[in-house]
């Protein structure tokens, strides 16, 4: 099955019509913080490609996702004749097609810290996941405080406080953005939805991962979805 663009506006290009052939399968911009990562990537360094939003939660959902992915799941990445269906597999394949644009750090030690953030994020944070899942149109102050989801932000806090200090030089968390600020940004939302407060350093650095032009497009067409999950817009626990 040939992928189709949902919507012409959604084929994203750089300057001179540079096109790899990269197609990008995601969820609902409002609740996949997975598809989230990868398209923040791909937007934020000018990356070209085209975008397949499939619904999520709908009758028709593990159907269409099929036709792209036997894993499925989303994100997906479709390059040429390749499928590449983990959206830290995909950010990998991107840093490697495109060593120019350093998308992750250059410098050696730096490089392995953000690799292992992000694996520590790809692979970990059950709790907050469970307790406080994405929903960028909503807000739930002081909800999903399970002691799993303190335990969650406590250990991306130290993370945070980490990686600005020694890297990041208290812009981004290895100082210009990053592959790992992409994949925190879903955090970043969660702790916008859910109300939680940080030390003044690290909400600083959660305005600016907001205020990020990609991250900021992300949210923009995320909030005018009008689509609903239900099983995400439930009422969360206290």
């Amino acid at each position: 099955m040939q992928p189709t663009v949902l919507d012409p506006t959604l084929t994203h290009t750089l300057a001179g019509g540079r096109e790899p052939g990269l197609t990008l399968i995601i969820g609902n911009k409002n609740y996949s913080s997975w598809s989230m990562r990868p398209w923040v990537v791909l937007n934020g360094f000018g990356i070209p490609f085209q975008e397949v939003r499939v619904l999520l939660d709908q009758p028709d959902t593990s159907n269409k996702i099929a036709a792209y992915s036997a894993s499925g799941r989303v994100p997906v990445l479709l390059a040429g004749e390749m499928t590449i269906w983990d959206s830290l597999a995909i950010c990998e394949y991107l840093a490697e097609q495109f060593p120019e644009l350093h998308l992750w750090p250059q410098d050696v030690a730096a490089r392995a810290m953000a690799r292992s953030v992000c694996a520590e994020m790809h692979s970990g944070f059950t709790g907050l996941r469970t307790a406080m899942s994405m929903n960028i149109r909503a807000r739930y102050p002081g909800k999903g405080r399970t002691n799993e989801a303190q335990a969650d932000i406590g250990r991306i806090s130290e993370i945070w406080e980490e990686c600005l200090s020694r890297f990041g030089h208290h812009q981004f968390l290895f100082g210009e953005f990053s592959i790992a600020d992409a994949f925190y940004a879903p955090v970043v939302l969660r702790f916008r939805t859910y109300g939680v407060s940080m030390a003044p350093a690290l909400n600083a650095y959660c305005e600016r991962v907001l205020a990020h032009p990609s991250v900021a497009r992300w949210v923009y067409e995320a909030e005018a979805e009008t689509e609903m999950a239900p099983k995400h817009d439930a009422d969360m626990p206290e």
